[in-house]
């Protein structure tokens, strides 16, 4: 996670091409990169690799 909840609020608050992963601004309806029209928003996970909120660690 960031130092500063600023710097968090920045990095997590983007959406994610399901097709091509490319970061895209909030409010995105398609992705800049490819025009898939599939995005998600970022997962707000612990960090790590596959660090998401969906991932369990032993």
């Amino acid at each position: 996670m960031a130092k500063f909840p600023e710097a968090e609020a920045h990095i997590l608050n983007v959406m994610v091409c399901q097709k091509c992963k490319a970061r895209n601004p909030k409010g995105a309806t398609r992705c800049r990169k490819c025009g898939y029209t599939h995005l998600r928003m970022k997962k707000k996970g612990k960090g790590g690799k596959g660090g998401g909120a969906g991932t369990a660690a032993k």
